[in-house]
């Protein structure tokens, strides 16, 4: 089992240099960050209810915040939870993610989810309705970018013809994509165009142990790897990271609050206190 940490990284929280030194310091494997590119004000009601929290307006941009993590670490794995690839140009991210493997030795993992937002969805110019099957083409254009010195891509929501793009990533043949959700679709869509699952938030090791059994069934039909199974932890409780480990999960994230970085490392310093990681 890898420990890694999540948290919204935002102007009024922990500078990125500082949680990523602090992280790989006390042995944590990753760094994961979300993103939301702004709130509109008619937004999609909060799935956890209530107001939609400060963080979600107010959070850097995720590859600007690993890029920085990068620059000082040297084993820490930076990773999206989740990037809104519907919300962005396949071409760009490719060369953004691209970028970063490249600088850091290939330590990025893309963790990408269709949103839930719909209003702010609209905004980028995408119908909500649409958009699994917008992030599915824009996964694997993102992948035929990567991997292919002459790119192209045809489909519905993505087109372009003949062209060059490096750096390609330091990882073969790419960095992993890891796939955020859980609809009835999630099985099926992780195995097409993903290689890992990031199981949301609020779901404990007896949901995760379900959707398990039905990926490993899932992957073994379609002649592929089992993927990789990321969760979130909320802190240092022994039994629920014994059960998530008996589900099967490979890394959990501690969730961390937006805080200073007092706070910040006395939370890190609390965790590795109490659980061997």
């Amino acid at each position: 089992m890898q420990f890694g940490a999540y948290t919204f990284v935002t102007d009024e929280g922990i500078h990125p240099a500082e949680l990523a030194r602090a992280l790989e310091e006390r042995g944590f494997s990753a760094l994961f960050v979300p993103e939301h590119t702004h709130m509109p004000l008619d937004h999609t009601p909060y799935p956890g209810g209530g107001p939609v929290p400060r963080r979600y307006c107010r959070s850097l941009d995720p590859f600007v915040v690993l890029a920085t993590a990068a620059a000082v670490t040297e084993r820490l794995v930076l990773g999206t939870a989740i990037a809104l690839l519907v919300q962005r140009d396949p071409i760009v991210l490719a060369k953004e993610v691209a970028s970063i493997d490249h600088l850091s030795g290939g330590r990025v993992e893309l963790g990408v989810g269709a949103g839930w937002n719909r209003p702010e969805i609209a905004n980028h110019g995408v119908d909500p309705r649409v958009r699994t099957r917008v992030l599915r083409e824009r996964v694997l254009a993102v992948k035929e970018i990567w991997t292919n010195e002459v790119a192209e891509f045809h489909g519905e929501h993505v087109d372009f013809g003949p062209m060059r793009s490096w750096p390609k990533p330091v990882r073969a043949p790419h960095p992993p994509v890891l796939l955020g959700g859980w609809g009835p679709t999630l099985v099926e869509r992780i195995v097409d165009h993903a290689e890992g699952w990031i199981a949301p938030p609020p779901f404990g090791p007896e949901k995760v142990a379900e959707r398990v059994v039905e990926l490993r069934r899932a992957a073994e039909e379609a002649g592929k790897p089992m993927p990789s199974v990321t969760a979130y932890v909320h802190g240092p409780d022994q039994r629920v990271i014994d059960g998530f480990a008996e589900a099967g999960a490979d890394r959990l994230l501690l969730s961390l609050p937006v805080a200073g970085r007092e706070e910040s490392l006395r939370l890190l310093d609390d965790f590795v206190t109490r659980i061997a990681i």
